[in-house]
């Protein structure tokens, strides 16, 4: 079964509009036609601060089964894991903003 709200988004959604989801640091994100190509929907993965807000201007853009199960291979690899806690022991702390809320959010 088709979810009714995603079909509304891809069918009115404008291009490149990005919805939270109930999942903090996953947004729906609505790309446009390109070319032979129909517009259709695409996960990003985008870290949040302290206050719900994306810290990055674009995050990993997810289009497929196939990349997340490519991505998530990725991400888990131990040595992944361990360079990202070196990075974290090298590099200084970043300051936080508080939790704000979120009116429109996809819940999952």
């Amino acid at each position: 079964m088709v979810d009714e709200r995603l079909s509304e988004f891809l069918k009115n959604g404008k291009d490149w509009e990005k919805k939270a989801t109930s999942v903090p640091g996953v947004f729906l994100i609505k790309l446009p036609e390109y070319k032979s190509r129909p517009a259709y929907i695409a996960i990003e993965i985008n870290p949040v601060d302290t206050s719900g807000i994306a810290t990055k201007k674009r995050g990993v853009v997810i289009r497929s089964r196939s990349e997340l199960d490519q991505i998530s291979k990725i991400l888990t690899n131990t040595k992944i894991v361990q360079l990202a806690t070196s990075i974290d022991e090298v590099n200084p702390e970043k300051k936080s903003k508080p939790l704000s809320d979120q009116a429109d959010v996809y819940e999952i």
